[in-house]
């Protein structure tokens, strides 16, 4: 197992992967360019996330997805892992925003998120049709927060 990083010019063959995780692509346009995009390879490739700096020491995964039949394996915690160790090298603070699932929410938590704030209305402010996630319709943006420990090069 390894992990990548993309290079700008290769990003934009992901598209179609990212929008599993964000179903509109120019709000992926938004951040992809700007953030740092990884790629986790087992034989082939299981799971991508792209990272952006937001401030001084903050950070946030503005997308996270894994391969469908890869999902459930193990793949998305790793790649959390290794942000959380790739951000603690200059920050303190990792960002992720997601709408109001349960399992999503669980997921971060799991990987040691803890809440943060809401975005009143983010989702139906700012895509262009109403977005479900497992039947539910969203619209606030629920962030969750991972203090970073200090980093070591």
């Amino acid at each position: 197992m390894q992990i990548v990083k993309v290079k700008d010019r290769d990003k934009k063959q992901y598209m179609e992967l990212l929008l599993i995780a964000d179903e509109q692509v120019s709000m992926i346009e938004k951040y992809l360019y700007r953030g740092e995009m990884f790629a986790l390879l087992d034989d082939d490739l299981k799971s991508l996330c792209v990272v952006t700096r937001e401030g001084d020491g903050v950070f946030e995964i503005k997308n996270i997805v894994t391969v469908p039949e890869y999902q459930r394996k193990g793949y998305g915690q790793r790649l959390i892992s290794f942000a959380t160790d790739y951000c603690a090298r200059s920050g303190s603070e990792l960002y992720v925003g997601t709408g109001e699932s349960p399992m999503t929410l669980g997921f971060y938590e799991k990987c040691g998120f803890k809440r943060s704030h809401v975005v009143k209305g983010f989702f139906t402010d700012n895509y262009d049709h109403p977005m479900y996630e497992n039947g539910k319709r969203l619209t606030d943006m629920i962030y969750l927060l991972k203090r970073l420990p200090p980093g070591v090069d």
